[in-house]
Formats: structure tokens, C-alpha cells, sequence
């Protein structure tokens, strides 16, 4: 593979391409789109394009076109953009530049002068990069290190209460999924990647409170005594205490989180929960999905004082009431979540992806500071998109890659074949019919919508299969990334067969309330 950095021409003019290329292309690798439509494809499938050469006036889609789809999926942030044109009218070049481009050169144009604004861009861009590439890692490594103290702390205490080591993961990861399910199932929460991380890392301190609580009290085999589960009771106070007697900054968002959840993670929603009796939403939400980990988690392990219940049993005396009132919104999270979780907990596949988190806080960050989004390191995305590939290649279940960018649909060779579809189309209002509704289309459009981070999508349609129209529900999220990239516009959408019985089941739990509750 070529080290030179790639530069995208896309002009109509075939001579107009050929002069730019024999100016640049011993220097830099040259890639080339006759119009805009392929300009912006080429963008979406070319994440190590450099430099963009863009011309105003092309077919299909002009060089307007080209920079408005750039901002609306967030492009422009990253890729410099040059306009090289003969259109010199004022309103062009301000419009140009009021939609991002770098810089505008007209023609016909000195070569000299276009390679040095070419070169000036690429090294200004090229430190940009750099600089984030030294925040990332950063974060990368501050994000690592805090979180294995904070995970040997709750180890120590794990260690004299007699618990499973796997405890704070269990915690962690649950903590992580419910949170994530939230924020596509409601707007209720806004929660962002930064808060979501800090729940997560918080989640672990949640009861650093009991290494003031006697062990004959923590490790005792029988029911306690009143007395005993009121001194038992106290470590959410104490865990409390022990971070607000720390030499930190009180306002510190991890140590505020923490404090949160360590005082408040047995409180209840209907308001029968300790130490503070807290109802409904004055339970912060981090809290709330703790309490929810913590039950399950306690459920499904083996105690002291009692035998490990299954997967399915725990849910069960969950969604039941038997274990105190939860939120009606974490309850149906925790429904559709429920597969997963029993795969990811009870598979030893616990794991926490550090470099992702950084990659997504880091993003934000500079976003926020106006410098472009870049990747930590490309062999990160590389194995990730490896093993997505690998996944749509040999799965039997229907696949599609939608780019609302371009309005193309293309197809897995499994789906192809079962939808009796071309594998790869451009979806018109005609076409799309045949998959999707109007209302169906809309809301895969608006997953396709930036931040991607947080685009994810979940809604049920009917297809085409085999002939026959069935119900399937569609999943939708950003095609096989977890962190901002160029193709945040490529949504890999997997689509699974719903039956009737199991949605109507659905249903039926997600508008399930816990009945009365019972003492946690």
C-alpha cells in the first residue's frame, strides 16, 4: 500500500483532471470523480483521503452539493476541501468558504501557486491530526490507569466480602448495556458517551462502603438479624463518606458520580429503598441502572448465603417485583437487552474496550474545540471492520448496508437471495417502497444522523421474504463502528425475523410495572 497521501480531484473535465494530476502526482496519490455523486461516494468508502480538489460546476451533483453532504454528515470537520473553479462571481467563493472549503483557487491558475496552497493545507491539516492523535492517547492511558485502580480498590473490598472477583466487570458491563439501550429507547435521559463512561467507571466504587462493615456481618451464611442488616445498610452512607473525605476536587464529575451511586444505589422508585427513602426520578439515573446491576448481578451469583439463580429465573423475579421497583424504562431495556446479557455474562466474554472509549471522548473533545474528528489508530478500525466483514459473510440472517449519504442499499449475499433483490441499488421513491415504507425509511434515515456515536435505531417493518411479506425487526447503528469516522453515514442494519406470539410477548413487557416491593 502506498505511503503518499491521497488527493480526491473531482471535476467533469477530463483535461481539467489530467493537468491537476501530471501537477501532483508524483508527490501524492490521486484519486478521481467525474461529478459530485461520485465524488461523495468515494469520500464515504475512502477514509485515507487527504485532500479534497472539488470543481463547482459538475452534472448529477455540483461541488454545492458535495460540501453540503460533507457538514451534514461531518466530514468537512476532518478532510480540507480546496475549490479550483472558473467561476469567480463573489457570491460563489463566499457561499465556498461559508460551507467549509479551505480555500479557492480560480482559474485558469498558476501551478506553482495551487501546489503550495496544496502542500500548506496538507501539513496544516496533518499537525491537526497529530495534535488530536496526542489527546486520544492521553485519554487512552489516563482512562486505563484510572480505571484499574478504581478496579483493584473494588477488588479489595470484593476480596473481604467473600464475592466473585467478576463482581465489579459484572457491574460494569451491566451498567454499560442498560445506559445504552436508554438512550435509544427514550429521550428522557440525554446521557453522553463522556457521562456514560463515567457511570460505567463509577459503577465499581458502588460499595466501597462495606470495607467498614464487620465481616461476621458480611460473610455471615444465615439471614441477618434487624440489627445486623441496619449496620449492613450503613456502607452506602460510609461509601459515601469515604470519597467526600478524599483529597480530590468534590466537583470532579468521577468523584461526584461515585458519590451518587455509592449513597443511593439501594434506593427503590416507588420509594421503599434506603437510606433515604428517594422516589422516582430524584434517584440520579446512574443509581438507578447500579441498583438494577447490582440486583441482578446478586441474583445470578453464588453467596454466602445462597445458591446462584439461572439467567432466566433472575429476570423473572425481577420483572416480578420480587427484588424492589425499578424504572418502568430500565425494566424494558433490560427485556430487550436480556439476550446479550446472558451471552456477555455468562460466557466469560466480559471485557471493557478502553481504546474505543478514548477514541469516542477524544473525538467529542476536540469536536467541541473545533478541531477535526480523527481515528486513534487505523489498526484498531482495521480489525474491527475485519471481523464485521467476517460476520456479514457467514451469518444467516438478512443484512443490508444503507448510506443515506448516496440513497444506496446494498444487500449481504444471504439477504440477496431471500429478498430476490438486485444486491446493490440506488433507492428511489419507487424502489424503496419494496423494502420500506415512507415512515419506515425516515426513521432508517434518521439513524444514518450524526453524532454516531450515538445513532442507534430499532423499529419493526415488514419484507419481502421469499415471496411473502413477514415481520422482522430492524436494528439499526453505525456500520460496524463504535467511534466517529468518515463513514458515519454507512449504517450496518441487521434485521432479524420477529414472529407474532414473541413480539406480542414484547409488547406485553415493555409496558410491565413492578408490582409492590418487597425489602431489597
Amino acid at each position: 500500500m502506498s505511503d503518499k497521501q491521497r488527493i480526491l480531484i473531482a471535476d467533469d473535465s477530463e483535461m481539467n483532471r489530467a493537468i491537476l494530476t501530471e501537477m501532483l502526482g508524483e508527490e501524492y496519490e490521486i484519486l478521481e470523480a467525474e461529478n459530485g455523486q461520485q465524488a461523495i461516494e468515494m469520500i464515504e468508502k475512502n477514509s485515507g483521503i487527504d485532500l479534497l480538489l472539488l470543481d463547482i460546476m459538475m452534472p448529477v451533483k455540483d461541488g454545492f452539493d458535495v460540501l453540503t453532504a460533507m457538514n451534514r454528515y461531518h466530514w468537512i470537520d476532518e478532510l480540507p476541501v480546496i475549490m479550483i473553479s472558473a467561476e469567480n462571481a463573489t457570491s460563489f467563493v463566499e457561499r465556498a468558504y461559508n460551507l467549509g472549503a479551505t480555500d479557492y483557487i480560480s482559474r485558469p491558475f498558476d501551478m506553482a501557486v495551487v501546489h503550495r496552497r496544496v502542500v500548506n493545507t496538507l501539513m496544516l491539516y496533518g499537525k491537526q491530526k497529530r495534535l488530536m492523535q496526542l489527546v486520544a492517547d492521553q485519554i487512552y492511558e489516563n482512562e486505563k490507569s484510572n480505571s484499574l485502580m478504581i478496579t483493584i480498590l473494588s477488588h479489595i473490598v470484593e476480596f473481604r466480602n467473600g464475592e466473585s472477583g467478576m463482581h465489579v466487570l459484572h457491574i460494569r458491563t451491566f451498567t454499560e448495556m442498560i445506559l445504552r439501550k436508554l438512550i435509544t429507547m427514550t429521550d428522557k435521559y440525554p446521557l453522553t458517551e463522556t457521562e456514560i463512561s463515567l457511570i460505567t467507571m463509577a459503577s465499581a466504587l458502588h460499595d466501597i462502603g462495606k470495607i467498614n462493615i464487620p465481616e461476621t456481618i458480611l460473610n455471615k451464611p444465615g439471614k441477618l438479624t434487624q440489627e445486623e442488616f441496619e449496620i449492613m445498610k450503613t456502607h452506602t452512607t460510609i461509601g459515601d463518606k469515604i470519597l467526600h473525605e478524599l483529597p480530590f476536587e468534590q466537583d470532579a464529575p468521577l468523584v461526584k458520580t461515585a458519590r451518587q451511586i455509592c449513597h443511593w444505589h439501594h434506593e427503590r422508585y416507588d420509594g421503599r429503598g434506603y437510606p433515604n427513602g428517594l422516589k422516582g426520578d430524584d434517584i440520579p439515573i446512574g443509581a438507578q441502572a447500579v441498583a438494577l446491576a447490582d440486583v441482578y448481578d446478586a441474583l445470578t451469583s453464588e453467596r454466602c448465603y445462597k445458591k446462584a439463580f439461572d439467567h432466566d429465573t433472575a429476570l423473572h423475579m425481577i420483572l416480578n417485583g420480587e427484588c424492589g421497583a425499578f424504572n418502568p424504562l430500565l425494566m424494558e431495556c433490560l427485556v430487550e437487552i436480556s439476550e446479550d446479557l446472558r451471552s456477555k455474562l455468562h460466557s466469560g466474554a466480559v471485557d471493557h474496550d478502553y481504546l474505543a472509549e478514548a477514541q469516542q471522548i477524544s473525538a467529542k473533545v476536540l469536536h467541541n474545540s473545533n478541531l477535526p474528528e480523527q481515528d486513534n489508530t487505523s489498526r484498531a478500525l482495521s480489525a474491527s471492520s475485519i471481523k464485521t466483514d467476517f460476520f456479514l459473510h457467514h451469518t444467516h440472517s438478512v443484512q443490508f448496508d444503507y448510506s443515506a449519504a448516496t440513497n444506496v442499499l446494498t444487500l449481504s449475499d444471504y439477504a440477496a437471495r431471500h429478498l430476490h433483490g438486485p444486491q446493490t441499488q440506488q433507492l428511489t421513491e419507487a424502489t424503496s417502497q419494496y423494502f420500506f415504507s415512507q415512515d419506515d425509511m425516515r426513521k432508517l434515515q434518521n439513524c444514518c444522523m450524526p453524532p454516531p456515536a450515538e445513532s442507534r435505531g430499532k423499529m419493526r417493518a415488514q419484507l419481502p421474504m421469499d415471496g411473502k411479506y413477514r415481520w422482522f425487526r430492524v436494528y439499526a447503528g453505525p456500520s460496524g463502528w463504535t467511534i466517529p469516522t468518515r463513514s458515519i453515514s454507512a449504517q450496518w442494519v441487521n434485521v432479524t425475523l420477529c414472529r407474532a406470539q414473541s413480539c406480542r410477548t414484547r409488547a406485553r413487557m415493555s409496558t410491565w410495572s413492578p408490582p409492590r416491593a418487597c425489602r431489597p
